[in-house]
């Protein structure tokens, strides 16, 4: 089956751009000017990926992104103008699955898309009918729900598949690398200090406070460990 992907991007020639690559690597794709027709069409039809330019008229991306993430587990990736340090880092602090600045190669923007789809892809073949508890937490990897005691956190997926492959080796030094390898996926493009972007975030949803980190243990100058 086709893999659904949603742009939302006001340059008319990015548009062409996209909805032609796209298409020619036998995605489904669906073209919106702003943020307020994106998620229009997210009420309306599931997508398996959002390209989200950051700079768009009325709402921009990253408030759009925002809004979704209360609503919907889609991957993000950003698209911006904007190729300085700072704007990277606040679209992958909220949580985004990755960030391109423009200009960009098609041939690059490609395999972005095609990591953060496999990374899904990959995930939702490991789900596993089975209840990981750990604590108060408790996981349910099919309906890609986490609790604590009786009360439902809402996670992104890309943080729902962290924190799963955390709690499902629990108890081991997991390093950075086999953390970006196993969850974004072996071709993912980036950085691995996005991982403790996303770390942060479950802490601060699970009510974990980075000083006091309780389930989620820093190992210093490897990773991270799921006590």
């Amino acid at each position: 089956m086709k893999k659904r992907i949603l742009v939302c991007e006001d340059d008319k020639s990015i548009q062409k751009l996209l909805e032609y690559n796209l298409k020619k690597n036998n995605y489904f794709v669906t073209i919106t000017e702003s943020a307020e027709k994106a998620y229009q069409e997210l009420e309306k039809n599931s997508y398996d990926l959002l390209i989200l330019d950051i700079m768009l008229p009325g709402m921009d991306g990253l408030e759009l992104f925002k809004l979704i993430q209360k609503e919907y587990k889609v991957p993000v990736i950003f698209l911006s103008a904007k190729d300085e340090e700072i704007d990277k880092v606040v679209g992958l602090e909220l949580g985004a699955d990755d960030y391109i600045a423009k200009p960009f190669g098609i041939r690059e923007l490609l395999a972005r898309v095609k990591a953060v789809l496999r990374r899904v892809e990959k995930s939702e073949e490991k789900q596993e009918d089975e209840v990981i508890e750990i604590g108060k937490i408790k996981i349910q990897p099919l309906s890609r729900k986490v609790y604590i005691d009786s009360d439902e956190i809402r996670l992104t997926s890309l943080e729902f598949d962290l924190l799963a492959y955390l709690a499902r080796n629990k108890g081991n030094a997991l390093h950075r690398h086999d953390i970006m390898d196993k969850v974004w996926g072996t071709d993912f493009i980036g950085d691995t200090r996005i991982i403790d972007v996303h770390i942060s975030h479950i802490r601060d949803k699970l009510g974990l406070s980075d000083n006091e980190q309780g389930y989620i243990e820093t190992v210093r100058s490897i990773g991270y460990r799921m006590k």
